[in-house]
């Protein structure tokens, strides 16, 4: 029996419209269920902090628990491995940061890629990278530093908060565009790091502005360069290492990712609510006093710059010739 013209007409549209309403339904239905946030370094520290303040933001927004779970370990590939592996629906996300662009070179036979194996979804905060020595070091600039170093080659330890990680690729930059040798200490996160270098146990170290700014107030850490192009807001008096060293630049900066193959309504939805909860007066002041700054990004604006950080410091990686612990 032949359907008239009208009713066939009607049931093509009906058919042709039933994705979009899917995915709409999708979008509308989540979260039912408690979601996870995985983070890739122990508690404390900016990249923590990067996902419990969205983490909160979401659950009250959306109504449903967003729980972080803090995997540390490898420089965040133990996290981003098994959110690569997760199911593609919106229910284990990632707190992606910097060092997550670092270590996709220092690891060779990863089983993920990040750029390709995780969908983008949005910017959450970001800080400049920080040069801090301790005060007993007779180096009050980046120039004293590097003639000390030079006048004690191999003898002067510069830490960093894991094998891997931003870190230590600024740290290694630093060093290859200075033509110093100084000995690399890692460490398993900021918190532990910070410790000994407030007590001496290490003298140099570069970390984020969020996780030293309080020591540096308080005199328990010297300050001597932060590592964006220009200075930071939060210590105004404190030069850029582009300054010193004309296109040095590394940032501390962090966002949210999913597995690759999430349905594009969700990824979406999370942006937006994750940019409208930044732009609350509350959120972005809270970030501003953690010495950080919002990091407001769309899905492709975010790829990119993943994209482009791989890159980068693909080459830090392999001149320095950095190999996981």
């Amino acid at each position: 029996m032949k359907l008239p013209r009208r009713n066939f007409l009607h049931l093509a549209a009906s058919a042709a419209a039933l994705p979009f309403v899917s995915r709409t339904g999708w979008a509308q239905a989540y979260p039912s269920r408690p979601v996870k946030i995985l983070v890739g370094f122990p508690p404390g520290g900016l990249a923590d902090l990067s996902a419990r303040i969205p983490a909160q933001a979401l659950s009250e927004r959306l109504k449903q628990q967003f729980v972080v779970e803090n995997r540390p370990g490898a420089a965040t590939a133990i996290a981003t491995e098994a959110v690569v592996r997760s199911p593609p629906d919106g229910y284990t996300l990632l707190q992606v940061a910097a060092s997550s662009s670092v270590n996709q070179s220092v690891y060779e036979k990863l089983s993920f890629n990040i750029v390709t194996d995780l969908a983008m979804v949005a910017g959450t905060i970001t800080s400049p990278l920080v040069l801090v020595v301790h005060p007993s070091l007779a180096a009050n600039s980046v120039q004293e530093l590097v003639s000390y170093a030079k006048a004690n080659a191999g003898k002067i330890a510069l830490a960093s908060f894991g094998t891997g990680t931003t870190s230590h690729a600024a740290g290694e930059l630093f060093k290859m565009m200075t033509g110093i040798t100084m000995v690399h200490v890692p460490y398993r996160g900021s918190a532990p790091m910070v410790i000994d270098l407030i007590a001496g146990q290490v003298l140099a170290a570069i970390d984020t502005v969020t996780n030293t700014l309080g020591h540096i107030r308080a005199g328990k850490l010297r300050a001597l360069a932060v590592c964006s192009l220009t200075r930071s807001a939060h210590l105004p008096n404190v030069p850029s290492m582009n300054e010193f060293l004309p296109g040095f630049e590394a940032n501390g900066w962090n966002g949210i990712a999913a597995p690759k193959g999430t349905p594009a309504a969700i990824i979406n939805k999370l942006n937006s609510e994750i940019n409208a909860a930044f732009a609350e007066p509350a959120i972005a002041a809270k970030v501003n006093e953690l010495g950080a700054e919002v990091f407001r990004k769309s899905p492709a604006e975010l790829t990119a710059q993943v994209a482009a950080e791989v890159s980068r410091w693909e080459k830090v990686v392999k001149f320095a010739n950095i190999k996981p612990e």
